[in-house]
Order: C-alpha cells, then sequence, then structure tokens
C-alpha cells in the first residue's frame, strides 16, 4: 500500500472539489479547477479530462495539465486507455504500461514524457458515460493503488453531477488547421560561466481563426515565446513552423518576409509616430506591406474613422491603443501578437480595445495571440496557456468565450 494514499484524506479531497463545483458558474471552470484538485491530491503529473463528441464518436480533451499541447488530439470512443474507459464505462488502474496489453501509448509520451502509471475514471451522467478523468504518473515514481483508485472515482462522480445539472456539448472541431507549430522549443542565454534556461521543451499548436491568451508569471518565458513566435528572437533547440513552412532558422530574406507579411504587433506602449497624424501611422505601415488593407477602412473597424487627422497626443491611451491595433491590421497578418494592450489602460478604454481585438477574430478572421497577467481577460479567449518557469502547464479550452463587453475587472 502507497503510504501516501493512506495519509490522504478523503473527505478533504471531496470537499474541496464541491467547494470548487459550487463556488463558480462557468462550468468549464469547475471542470478545470477541478483537474488542478484532483492532479494535486494525487500527486500527477500530468491530467486530462477528456469529453465525448456524440456527432464524431472521438474524445476531445477539454482541459489537461502536462508537458505537451495536445489539444489538438482526439481518440477514438473504443480505442485508448482512454475510450475503453468511456466506451465501457469502467475504471482503470495501470500500475505498469509496459506490462498492460491494453496500453498502446498515451498522447501526452515523446519530448522526455513517457507515462509509467495511470488512472482513468468515467464521468457518468444519470444515463451515459459523457468522458472520462485521467491522471498520469506520480511525481514521486511510486504506483497508483486502489485507495486512490477510489479517491479519483469518488471525486471524478461530483464532476459529472455538474456535468449532468449544467449541461455540456462538445464538438470537436476537426476541420481546424494549425497556423503556429512550436516543437519542442527551448530558449537559452549566457549566464555568468553558464547559459539560463528561458524556455523549456515547448509544445504548442495554435490555430487559424484562433483568439489563444497566455497567462503566466513575469519571467515564466511567455514574452520570449510570442518574440520567437514573432521573429523577434530565435530559438535555441526546436522547431518553430508557419502554415507547413520551416522558420526555425530563416535566412535574413526570410526573416523579413517573414514578420513584413504574416505578423501584427501590438504592444503595451503603442509606439506610435508623434509626428504622424493616426491615418499617417497606418498608411506607413501599408506602404511597406505586401498586400495592404485600406487604411481608412482599418481605421473604420477599430472604432475611429472620424480620428484620421488627430496627432497621437490629441488622442486617449485607448484611442491610441487601436490605432496600433489598426496598423497591425493594414498589414492584412495571418498571426497577430498582443503584449499586454490593456496594461496601460483603465477598465473603461481596456474594455474598448478587447472588443476591437474580439472583432478582429470573430469577423476578420485573423489569429491573436495575446499575453495578458488579467485572469479575467483569458475568459474571452478559444483557449488559455498557464506557462511557469519556461513551461506549458496547463491548457484549457473555452466552451463558450465571453463577450469582450461583458469581462469586467
Amino acid at each position: 500500500m502507497n503510504h501516501s494514499a493512506q495519509n490522504k484524506n478523503p473527505a478533504q479531497a471531496t470537499w474541496q472539489i464541491t467547494e470548487q463545483l459550487l463556488e463558480v458558474d462557468s462550468l468549464e471552470e469547475a471542470l478545470t479547477g477541478s483537474l488542478e484538485i484532483i492532479v494535486k491530491v494525487l500527486n500527477s503529473e500530468a491530467g486530462i479530462v477528456w469529453f465525448l463528441d456524440e456527432k464524431t464518436e472521438r474524445l476531445v480533451p477539454i482541459y489537461h495539465i502536462g508537458p505537451s499541447d495536445i489539444s489538438g488530439v482526439t481518440v477514438d470512443n473504443d480505442m485508448s486507455i482512454a475510450g475503453i474507459v468511456t466506451k465501457t464505462g469502467e475504471s482503470v488502474r495501470i500500475e505498469d504500461t509496459s506490462e498492460d496489453e491494453r496500453f498502446k501509448g498515451s498522447v501526452f509520451d515523446g519530448n522526455g514524457f513517457v507515462a509509467k502509471t495511470m488512472l482513468c475514471v468515467p464521468l457518468n451522467d444519470t444515463k451515459k458515460t459523457v468522458g472520462c478523468v485521467q491522471v498520469i504518473n506520480k511525481n514521486d515514481g511510486s504506483l497508483y493503488d486502489e485507495a486512490e483508485l477510489e479517491l479519483c472515482k469518488h471525486m471524478a462522480a461530483l464532476v459529472a453531477i455538474t456535468i449532468n445539472e449544467k449541461g455540456l456539448i462538445v464538438s470537436s472541431d476537426e476541420e481546424r488547421k494549425v497556423l503556429i507549430s512550436l516543437q519542442n522549443v527551448t530558449k537559452e542565454y549566457p549566464s555568468g560561466d553558464g547559459v539560463a534556461r528561458v524556455l523549456d521543451g515547448i509544445n504548442l499548436d495554435i490555430y487559424e481563426n484562433e483568439f489563444v491568451v497566455i497567462l503566466g508569471e513575469s519571467g515564466c518565458g511567455k514574452s520570449t515565446m510570442m518574440n520567437i513566435i514573432g521573429g523577434m528572437d530565435f530559438l535555441t533547440e526546436g522547431k518553430l513552423i508557419f502554415d507547413g513552412r520551416d522558420f526555425s532558422h530563416p535566412s535574413d530574406e526570410d526573416l523579413t518576409k517573414y514578420r513584413r507579411e504574416y505578423i501584427g504587433f501590438i504592444f503595451q506602449t503603442y509606439d506610435l509616430m508623434p509626428n504622424l497624424t493616426a491615418l499617417e501611422n497606418i498608411q506607413f505601415i501599408a506602404e511597406i506591406a505586401k498586400d495592404p488593407a485600406d487604411p481608412q477602412e482599418t481605421l473604420n473597424m477599430v472604432g475611429l474613422g472620424d480620428k484620421g487627422m488627430n496627432f497621437p497626443a490629441q488622442m486617449s491611451g485607448g484611442q491610441q491603443q487601436r490605432i496600433s491595433i489598426a496598423r497591425a491590421l493594414v498589414k492584412n497578418p495571418r498571426l497577430i501578437l498582443a503584449d499586454e494592450p490593456t496594461a496601460a489602460l483603465d477598465f473603461h478604454t481596456g474594455q474598448e480595445v478587447l472588443v476591437v481585438m474580439e472583432k478582429i477574430v470573430r469577423e476578420h478572421g485573423t489569429t491573436v495571440v495575446m499575453i495578458t497577467h488579467n485572469a479575467e481577460i483569458a475568459k474571452m479567449a478559444d483557449r488559455v496557456i498557464k506557462m511557469r518557469s519556461g513551461k506549458i502547464t496547463s491548457i484549457k479550452r473555452n466552451l463558450h468565450p465571453l463577450p469582450a463587453a461583458e469581462i469586467e475587472w
């Protein structure tokens, strides 16, 4: 018997889950918070909440904690451990994957992570199994025991009750196209006699027409990751793939083309040229773009069509930030990178900027990746990436992104 399991308090863990499910209005928040508790209580390296897409009969990962991005992965309902558990409605405990004939590999396998031991329990509502919860590998290297399996089953049952009460419809969105792919990316800088590793094995896919928010404390590596995506910094190891093309180590010519034609940038500081009007700031970028949009139309898009002759000093901070958004949009980029675009703004003007950002994705079809410290803003994203110490710690898919106009902080 694993002594750590004996020392766990099932009642306390159950109460934590119950509080999590009762205190939040959003089902997604309830699910993600519950998985975090399950992973912590069971001292696990990784965890996944899988849900069944009844149209395709495939399992979709709604939220996962672990080393790799599995957002685009789906599995057959009767394949893999997760599929077997969802199909049969019976829990599984695997002490050693190398000796279990049911185990054909984990979606987390690779990049230095190997699934060795796991628990997988069904999410059963009153009529059917709607998915499962899977936890993988103990942090201390020990195996899961029966007491931990029972605890996991008990916690998953509480989650299933909430799903049944609030309802959940899942679509796998299998037609999504990967725009950016980071594959085992590391970034190191010289530090004294050695090196400092700022990014440590990043694996992440970003899809077309997607709004992604990246959360993390200062120094976690999120700005470095964005700079690598934007061609403003270079990876040490790994790959950067943009629309199927390798830009890991581009030539100067390819790098210039990449930044000029594919990427738009929005920064916390607006970086407008003070001696040019709002329209001239946009026209300046349009003149060097390959296939620019009409500068006046981009001004109209951000709600400042009547401010074209104003200089930056004659506009508020929120208006200047919207001009910087229009400047990024006029290039007709495939991807816009936004680094804390609301940090210097008050709530009202910040919300105005978020409404514009939302419009870019939902109506203009541009992919947006935004760095922010504000967890409330993450509620409007399609996916939320959390980072810590140079690694991705979790990825959450928002089934029902909140409209920007309803965001409050």
